[in-house]
């Protein structure tokens, strides 16, 4: 989880409230005007070698930028500043976006916005002085006092905190440079004291001036927690602002509210943001000022996001025979965009200006304004999202795709017998069966199921309808995996229901007495694969599976968990699959539109960076219980398997994204395979998948034409309907860097910027990764500073209004378990939650990082409003309160020594905390709601902590006996 605390001792604390200055002293490899490389530090961002072939592009090192990637506006000295700052900032917390003017509270001020572009917006700045920030204004809000913690739990915005940064990540000195005696003051904040922590010397640092090379060490003073700005704050600002309102799309541009706050999306000719989210929604002009920036233009997409019940779902266009209509030269589909001419004959292409002729059976006549007579009637023209039914020329081999189907594969090795793992597995499938996703207008599902069983061998299932009884086929040779029968495998759940029940009532019993505890892998997902390729269709594998596979056979694992490997150059071995037999297979899969699910039930190392690979390439999903325990885990799993089978999901899909003249897509992130440079191929994909694509300057934008993306996904549909899911977008483009700043949103930094990084953990040492983060968000910021900024003292630390808290979320990021090697955190948890973010949207990467804290004992049980969230930090917590804690993927129950008697009697059901066992997996709680609930998972908890997965784990803390 996000939350271990690095190892490393405290901080010293000083008086004056003085912060060391962050320049090193000068040496002979300095920064050169790109930026933060040296020598030996090439200048991209995550460099790393080319792929090997073509079975590896989806997560191939980061592409190389240009020689002068990082920008040169800024003094050498001010980012270096910066640099240190952020160091220094040892913070982890994690919010969102832009607080409206004057409305920031003490200790998180909101900078108004200045008019024009020689005013840009006020930054937040932090500016010497020891001015005492007056008392946080509610307990509500802020939490009781503070409490200290062991070591499993640690603070993530509050200070002071364990060792700074640079205490682990110091980079060596680089032949010539040398380190200088000491720093002069830098200092921090007008609106509290100074940010406490070391600094970090980055490889080539900027010089310092002669007062910065000599004298001794500054000692540090402890930074009050609340000088820094609060997401929790910005959040709330915006939910104030924007909460419960209308957002139309109707303007091009314009920033939406946070994920965070709930609003009404009105699709107005722009796509949602609940589908499309911008790292800026103003572009800059030239490939020069994206430079000088160092801001990434990128988008993160999810094509099938979820969306409210009140909101409009997406209208189905169907052209008949003559299909969509598209420009002849870029292909791109009709949209708001296209511009009508000539009384309606022609039209002109938004994204490559091509002069195309209107088809005789889409032609209609011109208004007095130049729209068509059908502009409202048609959703291609007045909508930013919608669908297209996609003719046979869109179909492979020219006909009509096939229903999915779905094959459940069950681990039925001697452990998961024993402890009754296969006996749930078969009794919830019964369930399960009986709701299988269906088009809305059908009475019953088209996908056809099918059942296999497997250990060291292969056991393949017939569940014809006129049988009386299933027969099993057992293949032994599982180095050339075949589909021993066609007719029988794959079958109508409605059909077969009886022969499928007396299936799943006799595997339990049918392998009761084996005693095999050696399994395969590779060959289970190349039977499925084999399975679904027999009978022409896409379809979804269930795989439930426990332990390494040891057996004979192609992908064979070894046990490689060497703890040596953590913080050296090699350690990046550990999240690389350790046989290129799983690359090759999901490449297989893909083109075979087979999406694999993997249900993991590790009590050892398992190698999920082998076997979690396949589950991410090909879109499905990894789940995974450590230390299965079937009275606290099976619920969980259930929920998990239930959601999964009922989400709204595409097939055999492909992914296209277009973009105006002057910039295009050049890196795509997330459960994806690339054969090429802009074709992104998907065996599924569904509601919680998200893709991150950056884009990169070829020629000038125009302010006045913007810059527009269209990003197309073709696919099948659940009922074997081939269809193309169109969502369109328009930003305005600017040459003011002012503009770029203004237009950031820094969920969506957060979100390209971890899978960036983590992507790049494959292929370079994670050291040089986090100094790059660093480098990068100081020179974003150095940048504003010099072009956007009034003057101010070089020791003040200046923030743009949209990213004040993008330093804070970026130390979030940069203590992740994937990029802070601690040998206690297993490399099974690091890749397992490497691959979690790499196909995470906005909001559920939001949550992850920075999770939501709420005073459980400040609850009126009156009332049917939640608590309000306090910021994610061990300062808050106090001996007297119960405070739950929650990321999407985990829930926390932290319980103080003196929390109420009556409290922990109304919650738990014991009289006092010494009754409280850390074991129990469900406690009395009476909701938010109202309703009494047997588990703390009650619905409206659970939509409130926009938990898109059912929350998989509650871990109970109580101060005097912390268990994870």
């Amino acid at each position: 989880m996000s939350m271990m605390k690095p190892a490393g001792p405290l901080g010293a604390a000083a008086p004056g409230g003085m912060l060391p200055q962050g320049p090193s002293p000068p040496g002979p490899h300095q920064f050169g005007q790109n930026g933060a490389h040296a020598q030996g530090h090439p200048p991209q961002r995550f460099p790393g070698p080319p792929p090997v072939n073509s079975a590896v592009s989806s997560y191939a090192p980061y592409s190389p930028s240009t020689p002068s990637s990082y920008p040169s506006p800024a003094s050498t000295s001010s980012i270096a500043q910066l640099g240190h700052q952020l160091s220094a900032m040892h913070v982890n917390s994690y919010g969102s976006g832009m607080a409206p003017p004057g409305q920031g509270p003490p200790g998180s001020p909101s900078a108004p916005l200045f008019q024009g572009p020689s005013q840009p917006p006020q930054p937040s700045i932090m500016q010497p002085g020891s001015q005492v920030l007056p008392p946080p204004p509610t307990t509500a809000l802020n939490g009781p006092g503070a409490s200290p913690l062991p070591p499993s739990m640690h603070r993530q915005d509050g200070l002071p905190g364990p060792a700074p940064l640079n205490a682990q990540y110091q980079p060596p000195l680089l032949p010539g440079q040398t380190l200088g005696t000491g720093y002069s003051p830098q200092q921090a904040a007008n609106y509290g004291p100074q940010m406490a922590g070391g600094q970090l010397s980055y490889p080539g640092g900027f010089p310092g001036g002669p007062a910065q090379m000599a004298g001794p060490p500054q000692l540090q003073k402890k930074l009050d927690p609340d000088s820094i700005p609060s997401p929790i704050q910005v959040i709330e600002n915006d939910r104030a602002t924007r909460g419960g309102q209308v957002y139309a799309t109707n303007t091009r541009g314009q920033v939406p509210p946070l994920v965070t706050t709930d609003c009404v999306i009105q699709d107005q000719g722009n796509a949602s943001p609940r589908y499309i989210r911008c790292t800026t929604y103003c572009f800059p002009c030239t490939s020069d000022m994206a430079k000088q920036a160092q801001i990434p233009l990128a988008a993160v997409i999810k094509p099938f996001a979820t969306i409210p019940s009140n909101e409009t779902p997406l209208y189905l266009v169907n052209h008949g025979e003559n299909g969509p209509v598209r420009c002849n030269r870029c292909k791109a589909y009709m949209c708001p965009f296209m511009q009508f001419i000539e009384g309606g004959r022609r039209y002109q292409c938004g994204f490559c200006n091509c002069v195309n002729d209107v088809p005789p059976f889409y032609f209609q006549h011109l208004d007095h304004i130049g729209r068509r007579l059908d502009h409202y009637e048609k959703p291609e023209l007045s909508l930013g999202s919608y669908e297209y039914v996609a003719t046979l020329d869109y179909c492979r081999k020219n006909k009509p795709p096939s229903p999915p189907a779905f094959i459940f594969m069950i681990d039925v090795s001697y452990s998961n017998i024993k402890n009754g793992l296969v006996k749930l597995i078969c009794e919830e499938l019964k369930t399960v069966l009986e709701k299988l996703p269906k088009e809305e207008q059908e009475e019953t599902s088209a996908i056809r199921v099918g059942f296999i069983t497997y250990n060291k061998v292969l056991h393949f299932f017939n569940v014809k309808s006129n049988l009386a009884q299933p027969q099993m086929m057992v293949m032994t040779d599982v180095g050339e995996v075949f589909v021993p029968l066609l007719d029988g495998f794959l079958v109508n759940y409605q059909d077969s229901q009886s022969v499928i029940h007396n299936l799943l009532d006799q595997i339990p019993e049918m392998f009761a007495d084996s005693n095999e505890n050696e399994t395969v892998f590779a060959p289970v997902i190349q039977a499925g694969m084999e399975a679904l390729k027999a009978a022409d269709c896409p379809g979804k594998l269930f795989i439930f599976h426990s332990s390494l596979p040891t057996a004979e056979a192609p992908g064979k694992l070894k046990n490689r968990d060497d703890k040596k490997l953590i913080n050296t150059d090699k350690e990046k071995i550990l999240f690389q699959p350790q046989t290129n037999v799983y690359d090759s297979l999901a490449k297989d899969c893909v083109a075979h539109g087979c999406c694999v699910t993997l249900f993991l039930f590790p009590s050892q190392y398992v190698d999920v960076a082998s076997l979690g690979l396949v589950p991410q390439l090909t879109g499905g999903t990894l789940y995974k219980y450590n230390n299965f325990q079937m009275h606290m885990d099976s619920q969980q799993f259930l929920n998990d398997l239930r959601n999964d089978i009922e989400k709204k999901i595409g097939f055999d899909a492909i992914m296209r994204v277009r973009t105006s003249t002057g910039f295009r897509a050049t890196d795509f992130f997330g459960g994806i395979f690339m054969n090429n440079t802009t074709d992104v191929e998907m065996a599924a994909i569904d509601c919680d998948k998200a893709v991150t694509v950056e884009f990169k300057h070829d020629d000038k934008l125009g302010e006045d034409s913007g810059a527009l993306i269209q990003c197309a996904v073709l696919y099948t549909t659940i009922g074997g309907q081939r269809r193309l899911r169109i969502h369109n977008l328009s930003l305005n483009c600017s040459s003011q860097l002012a503009d770029l700043y203004k237009s950031c949103e820094t969920d969506a930094l957060i979100n390209f910027f971890a899978k960036s990084a983590f992507k790049a953990v494959l292929h370079q040492p994670l050291k040089v990764i986090r100094e790059i983060l660093v480098n990068q968000t100081a020179h974003m910021l150095a940048c504003y500073r010099k072009n956007c900024a009034s003057p101010s003292a070089a020791s003040q630390l200046i923030l743009p209004d949209s990213m004040k808290v993008l330093p804070v979320y970026m130390n979030c990021l940069l203590k992740n378990c994937v990029l802070l090697s601690r040998p206690e955190i297993s490399t099974d948890e690091r890749a397992y939650q490497r691959q979690l973010v790499m196909t995470m949207g906005v909001a559920d990467s939001q949550l992850f990082f920075y999770p939501q804290l709420l005073p459980i004992h400040t609850l009126d049980v009156k009332s049917t409003t939640l608590p309000a969230a306090i910021r994610c930090s061990e300062s808050r917590l106090s001996e007297e309160g119960i405070f739950l804690l929650a990321n999407g993927l985990n829930m926390f129950l932290w319980l103080g020594v003196s929390s109420p008697p009556e409290l922990i009697q109304g919650i738990f059901n014991v009289p006092s905390f010494a009754h409280v066992s850390t074991d129990m997996v469900s406690i009395f709680f009476r909701c938010f709601c109202g309703n009494v609930q047997r588990n703390v998972l009650c619905s409206c908890a659970t939509t409130y902590y926009k938990v898109k997965k059912t929350v998989r784990h509650i871990v109970l803390y109580k101060k005097e006996n912390l268990m994870f």
